[in-house]
């Protein structure tokens, strides 16, 4: 995917940019021209490509190169940018990401900006805004909402001849209909989010009012093991009753058609809202998506809505005003967002979402859908992640691994995880 969205970039930048010598041409061409840097894939590059063109043929004289490279890659190019000092003026920029990036003062506070109208927020919630504030300083802005959830099969279920309230359920109801449907039709469960198992127990453990990490990032935010344990120990049920998809099939990088829930292996998958088009797509059939479903006694709902993509100006960007203007075109212009689709997640600003939601297809319908449900029932999102948070997710996956495998037990995969995780936030 990252080749292919390399080469597309390679190829459509001939046309879109009015030559990369915007820097060379006095003052005025400098005035005139922007790099623009975001990670991507083939549909997301190509729809951003468009939107870039549109901008220029509405602004001639106008130059936006642009670099686009898979996530594995970005953070990669950002950070050598950075220590060159040829950062490019707007970015895109990630929740988990921004804390580390603000604190090294490699971002521009947006305030001035919102204040004096070059990007419009008056459509957009304070909450929204606040997940790219810290310290009283806006250093992001997102261009759309996810929600992480399930994506399963109907037809699967009703085979099975089993339902439920896909706003309302329990994790037990979850346990019982895996059974259930590995017992009426032979179809497993993938395990909680292999990707990034973090992502799924970071819902387990926010409805019982905990969080993942400590809110100044120097520990993990909960010291009872109890619910960590569960989270590995249903699954370990489900593998001893069959209906788990083993660590060794599911636990490796594929391609969305290759996926076991795409082949038709699993009646679910764990995704985050924004992922939904591409999981339908690769599946190939009609699927559904709901809430995480519910813990016992929980205290608060573990749901949250995440900025799925933010933009950010760079605090040395050689044009920060005509970012700030792309940007806002990119956050606020109806014809930049007819191309762009809500592929970055659903638009935060009001309007935007309602003009397009009854524009977009049938699948990104769902995706609007589901949002507004989660939006009804979320809780507020936690702290951006620690600058430790990548060593310790890479942990976390590694030990769920083992534990899934039988090679480490569920009680000495919680003591281990918490014992190490701590070392390394603390800085040992």
């Amino acid at each position: 995917m990252k080749k292919i969205g390399l080469i597309l970039a390679a190829l459509l930048l001939p046309a879109l940019a009015f030559g990369t010598g915007g820097k060379e041409g006095g003052s005025g061409a400098a005035n005139n021209y922007l790099r623009l840097a975001w990670w991507g894939n083939t549909v997301r590059d190509e729809r951003t490509l468009k939107t870039v063109e549109l901008y220029q043929n509405q602004n001639p004289g106008v130059t936006i190169e642009t670099e686009t490279t898979g996530w594995a890659g970005y953070w990669d190019k950002l950070n050598t940018q950075a220590a060159a000092g040829n950062l490019p003026d707007l970015i895109q920029q990630d929740y988990g990401y921004i804390l580390q990036w603000a604190g090294r003062n490699q971002l521009k506070d947006l305030t001035p900006y919102t204040q004096n109208g070059t990007i419009n927020v008056s459509r957009i919630p304070e909450s929204v805004l606040a997940a790219g504030k810290l310290n009283g300083k806006l250093y992001a802005i997102s261009l759309g909402t996810n929600a992480f959830g399930i994506a399963y099969d109907p037809a699967v279920l009703a085979k099975a001849g089993v339902s439920f309230d896909s706003s309302k359920w329990t994790l037990k109801e979850f346990e019982n209909i895996a059974l259930t449907v590995y017992q009426k039709t032979g179809i497993k469960t993938l395990p909680f989010s292999t990707t990034d198992p973090k992502v799924s127990f970071d819902n387990f453990i926010r409805q019982t009012g905990k969080s993942f990490f400590s809110a100044d990032g120097k520990s993990l935010g909960f010291t009872d093991g109890a619910m960590l344990k569960e989270f590995w120990d249903l699954q370990l049920r489900l593998l001893d009753a069959g209906a788990l998809v083993p660590a060794d099939q599911s636990f490796i990088t594929v391609s969305v058609e290759e996926d076991p829930f795409s082949k038709g292996q699993s009646w679910c998958q764990f995704i985050w809202s924004n992922q939904f088009v591409a999981t339908a797509n690769g599946a190939n059939r009609p699927i559904e998506l709901a809430l995480f479903p519910s813990i016992p006694n929980a205290v608060r709902v573990g749901t949250f809505l995440k900025p799925s993509m933010f933009f950010s100006i760079t605090a040395n960007a050689e044009n920060p005003d005509l970012a700030a203007k792309v940007f806002n075109f990119f956050l606020n212009d109806k014809g930049a967002n007819d191309i762009l689709m809500a592929e970055r997640g659903v638009p935060v600003p009001e309007d935007v979402r309602e003009y397009l939601a009854g524009k977009v297809d049938p699948i990104n319908q769902k995706i609007f859908a589901f949002v507004t449900l989660a939006a009804a029932n979320s809780s507020v999102i936690d702290p951006p992640d620690p600058a430790a948070a990548g060593e310790i997710l890479a942990l976390f996956r590694d030990t769920t691994v083992q534990v899934l495998n039988k090679s480490v037990s569920s009680a000495d995969g919680v003591t281990r995880f918490i014992t190490r995780a701590n070392q390394i936030l603390g800085g040992n």
